[in-house]
């Protein structure tokens, strides 16, 4: 009897040692996808979280880019000053980097970016979704623009589409060095496309998850708040540079196409 006891109590002191190591906040708890209407199984067709804060992306870009600027003011509403500025912005970087030639899929790259963007900043919204935080979300986008690419590419060029990994201002030696490491940067491009967006997205809002749990200790509350402001001060920034790198690289990578000679 008096063994048991003893167990028992053992038993508790661990279970209560396990509570207190444990972390009473859980910074990555925020971008577990979860069905909308309850239930544990999530299959191809579920209403998830993330379906739903992609479904506001949507109505947001809709609402700032078709009905803010629908009756097309002289003087234009701020939300229309909005949608100019963004149009214009896109279009300046897709002909600087492209050329004239470029301008055609300008609506696909206005598309990524007013995507992006607006999930971004959606993802800021207190109990919000992040939607980009998921590989789900932006390794289409990144292998919407490989394809894109490389099928532009070979249409346009044919064969000479190959001479983007040739790089024939180099010596003739190192040439197929060279072409094997462009061929693999190349094929790498999804990769490094899809990681960044959603890395940095991700990495952001877990400091500031870890910073709002500090919050709760009243001796480092003070510390923790400004730290929290400062972190969603960084984070207004990272969701529009995100967005800008995104796109800025999309447009490089079209130009590659249209114009594949080194």
């Amino acid at each position: 009897m008096a063994s048991e006891t003893t167990a028992a109590h053992g038993a508790a002191g661990a279970e209560h040692a396990a509570e207190g190591s444990s972390l009473v906040f859980h910074p990555m708890d925020q971008f577990i996808v979860k069905p909308l209407f309850g239930g544990d199984t999530i299959a191809w067709y579920t209403p998830t979280n993330v379906t739903l804060w992609l479904f506001f992306a949507v109505l947001a870009i809709i609402g700032l880019l078709v009905l803010s600027t629908s009756k097309r003011a002289i003087v234009p509403t701020r939300m229309q000053s909005i949608a100019e500025l963004a149009y214009g912005f896109i279009y300046k970087m897709l002909e600087d980097i492209c050329g004239k030639e470029g301008v055609k899929f300008f609506p696909y790259v206005m598309t990524l970016f007013m995507f992006i963007v607006t999930a971004n900043f959606l993802g800021l919204i207190p109990t919000s979704f992040t939607t980009t935080s998921h590989f789900a979300v932006t390794i289409p986008l990144a292998l919407a623009v490989f394809l894109t690419v490389t099928v532009l590419g070979f249409v346009k060029n044919g064969a000479g589409f190959l001479s983007l990994f040739w790089v024939s201002s180099a010596p003739l030696a190192l040439r197929p060095i060279l072409a094997i490491i462009e061929l693999i940067s190349y094929f790498v491009r999804p990769v490094s496309h899809s990681i960044r967006l959603a890395g940095n997205v991700m990495a952001g809002h877990a400091v500031i998850k870890v910073f709002a749990g500090f919050a709760a200790i009243a001796a480092i509350s003070p510390v923790s708040v400004l730290a929290i402001t400062a972190m969603y001060g960084l984070e207004v920034l990272v969701a529009f540079i995100q967005a800008y790198v995104f796109t800025i690289l999309t447009c490089v990578y079209l130009k590659d196409a249209l114009h594949p000679h080194h």
